[in-house]
Protein backbone atom coordinates (compact mmCIF):
# COMPACT_ATOMS: atom_id res chain seq x y z
CA UNK A 1 0.00 0.00 0.00
CA UNK A 2 1.41 3.31 -0.43
CA UNK A 3 2.81 5.94 2.35
CA UNK A 4 1.74 9.40 1.42
CA UNK A 5 2.15 12.29 3.67
CA UNK A 6 1.86 15.86 4.00
CA UNK A 7 4.40 17.42 6.60
CA UNK A 8 4.04 21.01 7.77
CA UNK A 9 6.91 22.80 9.21
CA UNK A 10 6.79 26.21 10.62
CA UNK A 11 11.04 27.57 10.75
CA UNK A 12 12.56 29.91 13.04
CA UNK A 13 12.30 33.35 10.83
CA UNK A 14 16.19 33.73 12.09
CA UNK A 15 16.74 29.90 10.50
CA UNK A 16 14.84 30.57 7.28
CA UNK A 17 17.39 31.65 4.51
CA UNK A 18 19.49 28.96 5.63
CA UNK A 19 17.05 26.13 5.61
CA UNK A 20 15.60 27.58 2.29
CA UNK A 21 19.21 26.92 1.04
CA UNK A 22 19.00 23.33 2.20
CA UNK A 23 16.00 22.15 0.74
CA UNK A 24 16.86 21.74 -3.47
CA UNK A 25 19.60 18.89 -2.13
CA UNK A 26 17.08 17.34 -0.15
CA UNK A 27 14.38 17.08 -2.19
CA UNK A 28 17.15 15.90 -5.29
CA UNK A 29 18.76 13.09 -2.84
CA UNK A 30 14.71 12.16 -1.90
CA UNK A 31 13.23 12.22 -5.31
CA UNK A 32 16.40 9.19 -6.53
CA UNK A 33 15.72 6.92 -3.80
CA UNK A 34 13.86 3.80 -4.45
CA UNK A 35 10.40 3.83 -3.26
CA UNK A 36 9.79 7.83 -4.53
CA UNK A 37 6.85 8.37 -6.19
CA UNK A 38 7.19 12.20 -5.67
CA UNK A 39 8.49 14.92 -3.10
CA UNK A 40 7.28 18.40 -3.30
CA UNK A 41 8.18 20.89 -0.76
CA UNK A 42 6.10 24.35 -1.49
CA UNK A 43 6.00 27.57 0.68
CA UNK A 44 3.30 29.71 1.76
CA UNK A 45 2.47 32.72 0.25
CA UNK A 46 1.06 34.29 3.23
CA UNK A 47 3.90 32.94 5.57
CA UNK A 48 7.47 32.23 4.06
CA UNK A 49 8.52 30.25 7.71
CA UNK A 50 5.41 28.22 6.73
CA UNK A 51 6.61 25.03 4.30
CA UNK A 52 4.68 21.99 3.10
CA UNK A 53 6.01 18.92 2.03
CA UNK A 54 4.10 16.21 -0.03
CA UNK A 55 5.80 12.86 0.40
CA UNK A 56 4.68 10.17 -2.02
CA UNK A 57 6.40 6.66 -1.68
CA UNK A 58 5.50 3.11 -2.98
CA UNK A 59 5.25 1.75 0.88
CA UNK A 60 5.77 2.16 4.14
CA UNK A 61 9.20 0.61 4.01
CA UNK A 62 10.24 3.05 1.27
CA UNK A 63 9.17 6.09 3.46
CA UNK A 64 10.89 4.25 6.63
CA UNK A 65 14.12 3.67 4.57
CA UNK A 66 13.88 7.49 3.45
CA UNK A 67 14.28 8.14 7.40
CA UNK A 68 17.02 6.07 7.51
CA UNK A 69 18.96 7.74 4.39
CA UNK A 70 22.14 9.68 5.11
CA UNK A 71 20.69 12.76 3.51
CA UNK A 72 17.66 12.83 6.02
CA UNK A 73 19.63 12.58 8.91
CA UNK A 74 22.38 14.87 8.45
CA UNK A 75 19.91 17.45 6.51
CA UNK A 76 16.55 16.64 8.23
CA UNK A 77 17.47 15.45 11.57
CA UNK A 78 20.33 17.46 12.01
CA UNK A 79 20.09 20.99 10.37
CA UNK A 80 16.47 21.26 9.91
CA UNK A 81 14.52 19.88 12.91
CA UNK A 82 16.04 21.77 15.67
CA UNK A 83 15.08 25.01 14.19
CA UNK A 84 11.31 24.31 13.51
CA UNK A 85 8.96 26.41 15.63
CA UNK A 86 6.83 23.73 14.89
CA UNK A 87 6.18 20.31 12.97
CA UNK A 88 2.95 18.26 11.51
CA UNK A 89 2.69 14.96 10.16
CA UNK A 90 -0.06 13.77 8.74
CA UNK A 91 -0.60 10.34 6.69
CA UNK A 92 -3.56 10.13 4.17
CA UNK A 93 -4.33 7.85 1.72
CA UNK A 94 -6.10 9.11 -1.62
CA UNK A 95 -10.17 8.76 -1.83
CA UNK A 96 -10.50 10.04 -5.36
Amino acid sequence: MEKIMIVKWRIKESESSRILKLLPELAEKTRLEEGNISYMIYQSENDPCELILCEHYTDTAAAESHRQSEHYKRIVAEEIIPYLESREVISVKKLV
